[in-house]
């Protein structure tokens, strides 16, 4: 097996984020479930960015911002999606790219324009979020492109990719792929509306192809149909390889080997925005899970990641993440 150039390759939806600060009756009367993704179509996408206030642009998607997080650590990546050929596909590969990001996905020249989300921060810094998928719902096992997953240590999945069919058969494919190669696989389940519309096929997906899982609480208790986070935890074992299941401010529990290894929550002065909070704590861990560092490390930086990107707008670090790391001892030096 030839050794590995990429760290991590991240497979999402390529999506322009658009972010706007609301309160709960702009939600209210808006019909959004507060705290949740809801997927909408090019008219109501147009609706609903008329009615929000004044927004900040940036390109996103989940895999996009783990990825973000990944190249902020130090670490090399690749990112596989679709855009448009228009303005908003050249502003999201421009972005990804100037990252360090290698991102080779041939732009569409037909069909759905670039996907774009639009994020209401309540002020608690919950995130409501209205998603047109675009031109994302074309992704399919052709965009595969078998020699960046090959190469990667890691190829990392975005739950929320799996709405359209044929992001399911290129889910597949990569992990074939991978595996071929002698490299894992990883999924972050992403929503747990998500996780209730493809249940069935997340548990085969889990079970048969994916070597590190992300969810969070709320998540991982969808996919086991249980209120109850231990028992939840307790279904996934035997699994997966690595389960990483994130609990807001009471941090993270990592679960691998039999052994249960708790993360306490990196502290943060003020939460202004939970987007990509998930985003960057999986970049955390992967960064570290490609370094060979301990499990409990692995989540230690996927915690301060996860504080970084919480204390401000916007779901890209602002601060440099290999440095916030570096002081905190996490990684070692020389």
């Amino acid at each position: 097996m030839s050794a590995a150039t990429i760290d991590v390759a991240g497979i999402g939806n390529a999506i322009v984020d658009v972010i706007a600060h609301a309160d709960e009756t702009f939600l209210a009367a808006e019909g959004m479930a507060k705290g949740a993704m809801t997927l909408i179509d090019a008219a109501r996408a147009n609706q609903l960015y008329s009615h929000m206030g004044p927004g900040i642009e940036s390109s996103g998607g989940s895999a996009g911002n783990t990825m973000a997080g990944i190249a902020s650590l130090g670490g090399s990546g690749a990112y596989i999606g679709k855009v448009r050929d228009d303005a908003l596909g050249a502003i999201y590969r421009h972005d990804i790219t100037a990252m360090g990001i290698r991102f080779d996905t041939p732009a569409a020249s037909t069909g759905p324009a670039t996907a774009r989300c639009l994020i209401l921060v309540t002020s608690d810094g919950q995130r409501t979020m209205g998603t047109y998928l675009g031109a994302c719902v074309d992704l399919g096992p052709e965009d595969i492109d078998p020699r960046v997953v090959a190469a990667a240590q890691i190829t990392y999945l975005e739950g929320y990719l799996f709405d359209p069919p044929r992001a399911k058969a290129a889910f597949r494919r990569a992990s074939a792929v991978a595996h071929a190669a002698g490299r894992m696989v990883a999924l972050s389940l992403s929503d747990p509306f998500c996780v209730g519309r493809h249940r069935d096929d997340f548990l085969t997906l889990i079970s048969g192809d994916v070597d590190i899982l992300f969810a969070n609480e709320a998540e991982i208790c969808s996919l086991y149909e249980t209120d109850d986070f231990d028992k939840a935890a307790a279904a996934v074992r035997g699994h997966v390889k690595i389960a990483a299941l994130t609990r807001s401010e009471k941090g993270s529990m990592l679960l691998a080997d039999g052994q249960s290894h708790a993360v306490p929550a990196a502290p943060v002065a003020r939460v202004v925005d939970t987007t990509g909070a998930g985003d960057l704590y999986a970049s955390g861990v992967l960064y570290g899970l490609t370094r060979g560092l301990p499990l409990p490390t692995c989540g230690a930086i996927g915690s301060l990641c996860a504080a970084e990107i919480i204390s401000h707008v916007g779901a890209r670090p602002e601060a440099a993440l290999d440095k916030l790391v570096a002081s905190a001892g996490l990684v070692p030096q020389g």
